[in-house]
C-alpha cells in the first residue's frame, strides 16, 4: 500500500489578488492560460483567486477623494497566504503603490506589476532609452514607474495634462464602464507618446491592456502589463511558456 504523493511547491496555488477591476482580473486569467504551453489541463498553472472588486479605488484615495484600500490590500494578501498561494500577483498597476506594506504582511514574495512591465518593455526593445506610460493619475502621482524607470536608466514620458484627461477618460469612463472605445481613440493616445519621444509605450493600467484586447491591438512596441505579469507568473510557477 503506498501512501500520499509528496506535495512540491508546484502544487502549491499562485494566489491573485483581483477585482482591480475584475475584467482585467478575467483577462488577465486568460492570458495565463494562453501563455503556457500545456497540452492538457494538469499542465496549467493552479490559480487561487481572490476576486474583491469592492476594494475602495486606488486612485480616488491618491487623488485626496477617496478611502484608502491599503487595509484591503494587506488583508487580502495574508488570506491568500493563509488559503496555501506560494507567491501572490496582482493585475493592477496602481495597487503597487502599497506592495511593500502588502510584502511586509506575508512570508510569500508579491510580484510587482510595475517592475515586471518595465522588465518587459526593456525585453521588447534592446538598448530602450525613452520608455512611454500610459496610467490612471494615481499611478503617475505616486510616481511608481518613475521610480522603476529610473533605477534601471530610463527617460520616462507622460502625456501632456489634455491627453492625460482623455487616457482618464478612456479608462474610467470606457472600460471600466463597459462602454467600447474607438480604436482611433487608443491610437491617438500611443501616437501622442511616440511623439514626445517614446521608443516603446507601456500601457501601465490593466483597464488599458482589456482595450487593446478587444480592439486586437498586435505592435511589438507597445507593451501590455498584463502580458509581462501573465508570462512572470507562468514562468515563476515552473510552467513552460508557449513560443
Amino acid at each position: 500500500m503506498t501512501g500520499p504523493a509528496e506535495r512540491t511547491e508546484r502544487d502549491e496555488p499562485v494566489g491573485v489578488l483581483g477585482g482591480l477591476g475584475p475584467a482585467a482580473t478575467v483577462h488577465f486569467l486568460a492570458r495565463v492560460v494562453e501563455l503556457t504551453d500545456a497540452v492538457r489541463d494538469q499542465d496549467h498553472v493552479d490559480l487561487l483567486v481572490w476576486q474583491h472588486g469592492s476594494i475602495p479605488d486606488r486612485t480616488s484615495f491618491l487623488l485626496g477623494t477617496g478611502e484608502s484600500p491599503e487595509p484591503a490590500l494587506v488583508a487580502d494578501t495574508v488570506a491568500l497566504e493563509r488559503a496555501g498561494a506560494r507567491f501572490i500577483a496582482i493585475p493592477c498597476n496602481t495597487a503597487v503603490v502599497w506592495v511593500e506594506q502588502m510584502r511586509a504582511s506575508v512570508g510569500i514574495e508579491v510580484l510587482d506589476t510595475v517592475a515586471e512591465t518595465v522588465t518587459a518593455a526593456r525585453a521588447a526593445v534592446p538598448g530602450l532609452r525613452r520608455l512611454g506610460v500610459l496610467a490612471t493619475d494615481g499611478t503617475l502621482l505616486a510616481g511608481t514607474y518613475a521610480g522603476a524607470a529610473a533605477a534601471v536608466g530610463l527617460e520616462l514620458v507622460l502625456p501632456a495634462p489634455d491627453v492625460q484627461r482623455e487616457v482618464m477618460e478612456v479608462i474610467y469612463e470606457g472600460v471600466k464602464a463597459g462602454v467600447p472605445v474607438p480604436r482611433e481613440r487608443f491610437d491617438a493616445l500611443v501616437t501622442h507618446l511616440r511623439e514626445r519621444g517614446a521608443e516603446v509605450v507601456a500601457l501601465g493600467c490593466t483597464e488599458l491592456s482589456v482595450l487593446a484586447e478587444d480592439l486586437g491591438v498586435d505592435d511589438a512596441r507597445v507593451v501590455d502589463s498584463i502580458d509581462a505579469l501573465a508570462r512572470r507568473v507562468v514562468e515563476r510557477a515552473g510552467a513552460p511558456l508557449r513560443p
